[in-house]
């Protein structure tokens, strides 16, 4: 089976787009990327789940091409089964390479059980694991800075410390969208600076870069940017 979607991957081949992705994905092998454009990755998973050899597929770890990883994160995102979403989940995580893979792998079942997803998150964001981490703040963003957040859910993000840039840039991304999504309670964790410098500066920059910052806050917010020693 793996050959013959190898064989369709390769048909599907975009040579100047494969150059883009290589250079946007510098912690992938340059071989490992095939160049498929990410609507005909889509549309090719929601098809290996139609002819139904998709349960097949996710039990072929580990993948060898990225176009692959993303075929399996698609499938994962289509899943209707909560908790045989969480248990595939569990088994691809450790091996995301790639932002991509990592941020691009969404299941939509996550919105209908929050309660549930909520102890799994919290289990991810304390991997040892770059993008497993950077996955579980990635849930934590998407489902819990609206009507469900809570203080506690910024304060398990900012506890995390990492030398790793993906988690540090995701962590960065949490606090840029929750100040514009909760500034009042997530004020504090800039003005008092409980972020390690460089995502402090990092969260402070994308959040001034947001177009639902006012600019008043935004002014504000530069004051707080801090020396990062090099």
């Amino acid at each position: 089976m793996n050959k013959e979607i190898e064989k369709r991957l390769l048909e599907l081949r975009d040579e100047k787009y494969r150059e883009m992705q290589i250079r946007i994905l510098p912690t992938l092998d340059p071989s490992a990327v095939i160049g498929v454009r990410t609507p005909e990755l889509r549309t090719y998973a929601k098809q290996l789940v139609k002819e139904g050899i998709s349960e097949a597929f996710l039990q072929e770890l580990p993948h060898h091409y990225f176009e692959e990883n993303q075929l399996h994160a698609f499938i994962l995102s289509g899943m209707k089964d909560f908790a045989l979403c969480i248990e595939e989940l569990d088994r691809f995580l450790p091996f995301v390479d790639n932002w991509a893979t990592c941020d691009q792998m969404s299941p939509k079942v996550f919105k209908k059980h929050k309660v549930e997803l909520l102890p799994h998150i919290e289990e991810w964001i304390g991997s040892d694991k770059t993008y497993t981490i950077r996955f579980g703040i990635g849930m934590l963003m998407e489902h819990f800075l609206e009507d469900e957040f809570d203080a506690r859910y910024p304060a398990m993000v900012a506890e995390i410390r990492s030398e790793e840039y993906y988690v540090n840039m995701m962590i960065a991304w949490y606090f840029a969208t929750a100040l514009a999504k909760q500034y009042d309670a997530v004020l504090p964790y800039i003005t008092e600076q409980k972020l390690s410098p460089w995502t402090h500066n990092k969260a402070i920059q994308k959040a001034v870069e947001s177009y639902r910052i006012t600019p008043e806050q935004k002014e504000y917010l530069k004051t707080f940017k801090v020396k990062v020693s090099k």
